[in-house]
């Protein structure tokens, strides 16, 4: 995203100030190019930059956003904009770019000081106080409590959550390199820092999300898995048929569209195309049979020819020569505006992580994990572990803006839930239990699609493994 400083100084060095709503409007379009076109274009004696002076803008909005499509804009994961690989050249970069956003989301809403004024003075060993930092490393104590390491840009402190506060729930749940804000006091010491609460960046309580004006039906299905042995055919066919039989107008596909090749040590035994050019071919085949006049939507997954670390590009051009005209290629994550509502399509690997990091959590509570990730306000916080994160100038997996639904899949159990506004959907899978899952004992929720009507944002789910599908909701 760009930096609001840096474009405020662009247009003050050309004698020009700009509207609020200009700078959010930037932002949210992160592209340089775009200023210049601006300042380009501007009629003589122009002073302060309003809406008006954008080309091609609709000015329909609900008071943050804005969009020159009125049925698909990508506003995010546009092919290229993933970025190459750099080593470890960019975790600084990485890290400081996640700490002050995620920081200034949650001082938005408390005072907070550095952790380095903590032993400046003897004050806050009697005073409450509040320090935002990212969490480094969390463990129990033989007592029962739990200590977490925080840190910022000058220095560390040790926190102690007591198991008999008020805030320990929400202590249980810490996750490495979380973005927190901890209230309470320090000890006589100066060594060890008592917390009494715990603030995330989290949506905020009123959040309302937008909705669409006009008409417009969006489908959400996930991990499609073309080429395994446990694809559905004939389920897709059914899906194939309902689609031109109903007016949908958007189909998005978060992920996994095929099966791939050497995935997995004996992936070869369990495919029916082992070929994975072949694979996107026959994808490609099922996606022209599918009704022209609905926009398809398509981002990768782990078992997609791309590489494996998030962000991810989109699928090569030379996979997708039979794929129709009305496809529109993605990374992951990408974040959408369809009519105006915010969609953030995101695989969902790092849901195996959050699984193990925090308890009671489990793949059957797929609605749950989203639930998480939204109130860190995060698709990936927990870095090293088995998600890959391509460390780059940005954080790209930070969630802002707010969407009105996050898309995710990956875990192929149908999940949904409402957070303060977002609806979050987990599209299951088009592929029935594999192998591993039956000795994960891992029960797959196959061939179900999530319906969302666009004016209302109410999710209705339709069943394609009965022969004439319903709505299951």
């Amino acid at each position: 995203m760009l930096d609001a400083q840096q474009i405020a100084l662009r247009f003050l060095r050309t004698k020009l100030q700009i509207h609020p709503d200009v700078m959010r409007y930037l932002q949210e379009q992160d592209n340089p190019d775009l200023i210049e076109q601006i300042i380009s274009q501007l009629p003589p004696n122009t002073v302060v930059v309003t809406l008006k002076h954008i080309p091609g803008l609709n000015i329909l909005r609900d008071g943050t956003r804005f969009w020159t499509d009125p049925s698909v804009e990508v506003i995010s994961g546009r092919a290229g904009t993933s970025g190459a690989i750099n080593g470890t050249a960019d975790f600084l970069h990485y890290f400081r770019d996640r700490y002050n956003r995620l920081g200034s989301m949650i001082r938005n809403r408390c005072g907070a000081m550095p952790i380095v004024g903590l032993s400046r003075s003897s004050r806050y060993r009697q005073e409450e106080c509040t320090i935002i930092g990212m969490v480094t490393e969390v463990k129990s104590t033989k007592n029962g409590h739990r200590i977490a390491e925080l840190e910022d840009p000058t220095g560390t402190i040790a926190i102690l959550f007591r198991k008999d506060r008020p805030v320990f729930p929400d202590a249980e749940r810490l996750i490495h390199d979380e973005v927190i804000g901890v209230k309470g006091k320090l000890s006589q010491d100066g060594k060890l820092f008592f917390a009494e609460q715990l603030f995330r960046p989290d949506i905020r309580i009123d959040n309302k999300p937008f909705k669409s004006d006009h008409f417009g039906k969006a489908v959400f299905i996930s991990d499609i898995h073309v080429g395994s042995n446990t694809f559905l055919e004939k389920q897709w066919n059914r899906f194939a048929d309902w689609l031109h039989d109903n007016p949908i107008q958007y189909l998005l596909v978060a992920g996994d569209l095929v099966d791939g090749v050497g995935v997995y040590p004996g992936q070869e035994n369990e495919l029916m195309i082992k070929n994975i050019y072949e694979q996107y071919d026959r994808l490609g085949e099922m996606l022209r049979d599918l009704p022209s006049r609905t926009q398809i939507v398509l981002s990768p997954g782990n078992h997609d020819v791309v590489r494996g670390a998030e962000p991810q590009p989109i699928i090569p051009e030379q996979f997708t020569k039979k794929f129709p005209n009305n496809c529109i290629l993605v990374e992951n994550p990408a974040l959408l505006n369809l009519q105006g509502v915010r969609v953030l399509m995101y695989h969902g690997r790092s849901i195996d992580d959050m699984i193990g990091l925090i308890p009671g959590a489990s793949y059957e509570k797929s609605g749950q994990m989203m639930e998480e990730m939204l109130q860190r306000r995060h698709l990936a916080p927990a870095y090293g572990r088995k998600t890959p994160i391509a460390a780059g100038q940005q954080d790209r997996l930070i969630i802002d803006p707010v969407p009105e639904i996050l898309h995710t899949g990956h875990v192929h159990i149908k999940g949904l839930t409402t957070y303060r506004g977002v609806l979050g959907i987990n599209a299951g899978t088009w592929q029935s239990q594999t192998s591993f899952q039956k000795q994960m004992n891992v029960n797959p929720t196959p061939a179900e699609a999530v319906v969302v009507d666009l004016r209302t944002l109410v999710p209705e789910v339709v069943d394609f493994n009965i022969r004439n599908p319903v709505s299951a909701a």
